[in-house]
Formats: C-alpha cells, sequence, structure tokens
C-alpha cells in the first residue's frame, strides 16, 4: 500500500469540509484540511448566520409597529444603529470561527492555512509543499455571481458586501430572483431603506410552488417594496454618491447601492481539476456520481461545488456519507429527496417535498389542500399580512408528497413537518393528528377539503 502524508486531504473548511474532516478522524483518519480565508465557509461567514442575523434586526420595526397599534405599547424614541448591528456581527462571527477552529484541534484534525491545489491524483500543493493524501476532498464552495453583460457591473455589490456596508443605505436597488435577492429585499426594507427588486423573469423564486411564488409576491409589495418583473439592469453609472441604473425598458433608478444577487458560481478554477481531467459541468460545477466521487477515484467533491442542492445541511449530509464510505466501510449514498428547505423573506416561506407541479407531472391525479388566512397576531392590528399553507397528496396512495407554507416562523414550522412528508405519512395520518391550538401550525392538521380542480 502506497505510503501517503494523509488518508484523507480536504480542501476547504466550511460546514461540509470541516464535517467531513472531524468524522473521518473520529474513524481513525489522519486528516488535515486547507483553507484560505476563514473556517466556517460561505454558510459561517457571509451567508446563512449573518443574513439571519439581519432578518431578526429588520423584523423588529413590523414587530414594534404592530405593538403600538394593537398591544398597548407606547415605544417612542426607537431609533436603529446599523454600525452597531455589523460590530455585534462580526463579533459573533469571529467567536464561530473560533468555535470551528477548536472543533478541528479536538478532532486531531491538522488545520492549513492557505491555498490548496491539485497537483495530481494524490497530492496537493499549498505554501510551497507538496503533500500526498490517499483520498483528497474538494469543498471550495461557490462566489457570488456579477452578469458580465451589464455595463457597469464592477459598481454592484453582492451580498458579501452587504454584510459590511459602512452605514445603512437609504435606497437599495435588489437584482435576482432568488432567495438571496428576496432576502436582502426584505433586510433593507425592514431596516427603513427604500428598495427596488428586479428580476428578469415573469416570476421570482423559480424552483418553489406557485402559489408560495405570487403569496410572497403580493405580500412584499403590500409592504411597499417595489417588485418589478421582467426587468433588468442594462448599464450601471456612478452618481452623486451612488449609482444609477438605466432598465431594459429605458427606465432609470437612483440608490445608494445595486445589490446583484443572481445566482452563485462554484468555486473549481484554477485548483487544477482540469489539468487531472477530473469532469466539470459548463457551469463550472464538479461532476459526482452517487456517493460524491469525481471522475478521479481518489478525488471527491461535496457542497456547493457540485451545484447539486446548495445548502448547508446537505453538504453537511454529504461529508457524513462519504466519510463513512471511504473511512468507517459503510456505503453511504446522500439523499437528495425531499430535502426542507426555508427562505428568510418577510414573511418567510418553508417547503418540503414537491411542488403542485411536479406533483402532476410525476403522479397525474393529486389532490391540493390551501388555506389563506389572517393570523390571530394580526387581528388586533392592520396589518394585511396573511398566512397560507398548502398540502399535495398524492390521489392514489393518500400520501403527502409536498408541503409549504408562507407565514410566521415558517421555516421552525416546516423543519417538523419535514419528518412527516420524509416518512411518508399519509393525508389520514395527518388528519388524525390533534392539533395544538392557537397556533399557526395546525392549520397542516385541519385542512380538510381538497381545492377544486379548474
Amino acid at each position: 500500500m502506497a505510503d501517503y502524508d494523509y488518508d484523507f486531504f480536504v480542501i476547504g473548511a466550511g460546514s461540509g469540509g470541516v464535517r467531513a474532516s472531524r468524522l473521518a478522524a473520529s474513524f481513525g483518519a489522519r486528516v488535515a484540511v486547507a483553507e484560505e480565508r476563514f473556517l466556517g465557509g460561505t454558510c459561517v461567514n457571509v451567508g446563512c448566520i449573518p443574513k439571519k442575523l439581519l432578518v431578526y434586526a429588520s423584523a423588529f420595526r413590523e414587530e414594534v409597529a404592530e405593538a403600538q397599534e394593537g398591544y398597548g405599547w407606547s415605544l417612542d424614541g426607537l431609533d436603529f444603529d446599523w454600525p452597531r448591528l455589523i460590530e455585534n456581527k462580526n463579533r459573533e462571527i469571529a467567536r464561530l470561527n473560533g468555535v470551528y477552529q477548536k472543533l478541528l484541534d479536538a478532532a486531531g484534525v491538522e488545520s492549513i492555512e492557505g491555498r490548496a491545489t491539485l497537483a495530481g491524483p494524490h497530492t496537493v500543493a499549498i505554501g510551497g509543499r507538496t503533500l500526498s493524501a490517499r483520498h483528497i476532498l474538494v469543498a471550495t464552495g461557490s462566489s457570488a455571481f456579477r452578469p458580465p453583460e451589464i455595463l457597469g457591473i464592477e459598481h454592484a455589490i453582492t451580498s458579501d458586501e452587504a454584510f459590511y456596508l459602512e452605514a445603512l443605505p437609504e435606497r437599495v436597488i435588489v437584482v435576482g430572483g432568488g432567495y438571496i435577492a428576496v432576502e436582502f429585499a426584505g433586510i433593507f426594507h425592514g431596516m427603513g431603506a427604500d428598495v427596488c427588486q428586479l428580476y428578469r423573469g415573469p416570476m421570482f423564486l423559480r424552483g418553489f410552488d406557485d402559489d408560495l411564488r405570487q403569496h410572497l409576491a403580493g405580500e412584499m409589495r403590500g409592504r411597499g417594496i417595489d417588485l418589478r418583473f421582467d426587468s433588468v439592469p442594462v448599464k450601471i453609472e456612478q452618481a452623486r454618491g451612488g449609482i444609477r441604473a438605466t432598465l431594459s425598458d429605458g427606465q432609470v433608478l437612483e440608490a445608494d447601492y445595486l445589490l446583484c444577487a443572481t445566482g452563485r458560481h462554484p468555486n473549481s478554477e484554477g485548483l487544477g481539476l482540469e489539468e487531472l481531467g477530473v469532469k466539470k459541468t459548463a457551469n463550472g460545477a464538479v461532476v459526482v456520481d452517487a456517493y460524491s466521487n469525481t471522475s478521479l477515484p481518489s478525488i471527491h467533491a461535496i457542497g456547493d461545488v457540485t451545484d447539486r442542492i446548495n445548502l448547508t445541511p446537505v453538504a453537511i449530509h454529504e461529508a457524513i456519507c462519504l466519510a463513512n464510505t471511504l473511512f468507517n466501510d459503510r456505503p453511504m449514498a446522500p439523499v437528495h429527496d425531499a430535502v426542507p428547505a426555508a427562505v428568510f423573506s418577510q414573511p418567510p416561506l418553508g417547503t418540503v417535498g414537491l411542488t403542485e407541479s411536479e406533483a402532476r407531472a410525476r403522479y397525474g391525479a393529486i389532490d391540493v389542500y390551501r388555506s389563506t388566512f389572517r393570523a390571530l397576531k394580526q387581528t388586533l392590528t392592520s396589518s394585511p399580512t396573511r398566512c397560507m399553507m398548502k398540502l399535495v397528496v398524492d390521489r392514489a396512495s393518500d400520501r403527502v408528497v409536498g408541503l409549504h407554507m408562507a407565514g410566521a416562523e415558517a421555516g421552525e414550522i416546516v423543519q417538523g413537518f419535514a419528518v412527516a412528508v420524509r416518512a411518508g405519512l399519509s393525508k389520514v395520518q395527518f388528519d388524525a393528528t390533534i392539533g395544538i391550538h392557537p397556533t399557526l401550525a395546525e392549520e397542516f392538521v385541519t385542512l380538510r377539503e381538497p381545492v377544486p380542480e379548474a
């Protein structure tokens, strides 16, 4: 057997890379992980964690308004301090960076700071050294993408820079129709900025259930966000301390910033993959099989760099499966069906399983249960906010194959129901479950009449 410096060398210390490293080490492997930036990857530093903290901060304005109007609170003299929020956020991210380092140290994983590249099927180059490993994992994630066809795109910021702005902007243009664009539109609007969101297509959040998409669009417009579909900037210029954007229809908008949230690309360039003949897709995603193996047996890839389902828990799941396969004699293929997801928009969305259109294509005959209503919390206020809950059921088996929600704490609620959908529970079993009253979640077990077919 060849003598290697390590059994497992991981390139990228994001959530997936760290979990794979720690678990492989727990199985007795000699492991090293290389990271050129910050431990924790996108999620910890410029993704899930800081974004959710900003979402929490942005929600208080609406909470305060409802408290004053409907619940008897008098809250005068309130002020919002953006620099303090960012300072506190930065402190928490630094703490989490330290937590990740301690986890690696405790697991016996060697941490190497620097950019690692592939020098061969079993070798990596980093910091002037060449190291060998029986298995190499590419877990380098993805990066925010600026569409080059927009003239002056260099004047736009991405979500990376949005987390570190020195002052809260008064006017923001958000370009994009994915969950990152939707979430930042809500964040800035909730903090008091004037927000215009542009999307090139007829409806944002492609891939989500159509009822969910349309419901959120109405809610965002009702809150005062200028939401424009079939509209994109064609030119961005600097103007009066901010930017000026010329749109595809000739309109001109001015703002302090234009946030470009038009997607992310896999971080696969310059790693040496091409030189070794590792297969990639047209957008740079590393091609892997069901067990996260690339076209070279000794090189593996997980997470956003593979562009399968780009969510932190999915990368962690893929990491667990790979470490067990390689070092625990338990071949495990990651499961990408019925993966729950949330969009921390305002209101938030939660979803698991098939959309209505996907279910019709797969099963043909389905039943749809849907309810749109005003939550109890809003009944003492003039808020127009409404919740939406939806179940998609395969008529032949009575199995709930899709569950979707727009409303307060959607992510928390759908996480629990995701267990039921993943377990393949039937509508009869949902109906037999007693609800907790009064809650939003009880609606999912009290939906009785299917929506009439058109």
